[in-house]
C-alpha cells in the first residue's frame, strides 16, 4: 500500500535515507531483499545517489540462478532494506547471500518488525544491527487511540505478539 500514495512514498523514501545515513554513513551499496523491499530500497538509494542492486532470499533456480542481481563488489559494506521483518528467515537468507558474494552486511533497516525475540536473537547472533520505521507495539498503540481496536481486542492481539507459534484466534 506504501507505493499506491505519492505522500507516503515519498514519506518512506526519505525516513529510510535518513536512517540509513545516520546510522550507517560508511556504506557501499543498498540491496532490497525481492520483493518488497526492492522497491523501498530503490527509493532510499535514489535520495541517497548510492549504488543499488537486490537479493532473493534464495538463488533463482533457472538462467544464471543469481541470488544477488546488480553490480555488488567483494568488500562492499551493505545495508539491507526489508519492508517487513517477522521470524527474520528471509533477510538472514538473504545477508548470507550477499556474504557469499565477498562483501559486507553492515545493516538492515526494516519498515516495520513485529519485534518477535527470536528475529532479534538471530540478527544478534549473525552481527547485523537492525533499525526500523515503525513496530507492532506503535501500531497498537495508534489502533487503539483511533478506534481501530478495543483495549480488549488489543490484549487479543498482544497474546500473537508474546507467542506467534502458538496463537490462534480463538
Amino acid at each position: 500500500m506504501v507505493l499506491s500514495f505519492p505522500e507516503v512514498r515519498d514519506f518512506v523514501g526519505k525516513s529510510l535515507a535518513e536512517r540509513i545515513q545516520h546510522a550507517f554513513p560508511n556504506a557501499d551499496r543498498i540491496a532490497g531483499i525481492a520483493t518488497a523491499g526492492i522497491a523501498h530500497g530503490v527509493l532510499a538509494a535514489d535520495r541517497l545517489n548510492m549504488s543499488y542492486c537486490y537479493v532473493r532470499p534464495e538463488p533463482k533456480k533457472h538462467g544464471l540462478k543469481n541470488q544477488v542481481e546488480g553490480y555488488l563488489e567483494a568488500g562492499d559494506r551493505v545495508v539491507l532494506v526489508e519492508d517487513l521483518i517477522s521470524t527474520g528467515k528471509s533477510s538472514l537468507q538473504a545477508a548470507e547471500g550477499v556474504r557469499n558474494e565477498g562483501a559486507e552486511v553492515i545493516g538492515l533497516i526494516a519498515l516495520f518488525t513485529y519485534g518477535f525475540e527470536s528475529a532479534r536473537v538471530r540478527f544478534e547472533a549473525e552481527g547485523i544491527p537492525v533499525i526500523t520505521l515503525t513496530n507492532f507495539e506503535t501500531l497498537c498503540e495508534v489502533a487503539v487511540a483511533e478506534g481501530y481496536i478495543s483495549a480488549e481486542e488489543l490484549e487479543h492481539v498482544k497474546r500473537f505478539a508474546e507467542s506467534p507459534d502458538t496463537w490462534y484466534n480463538g
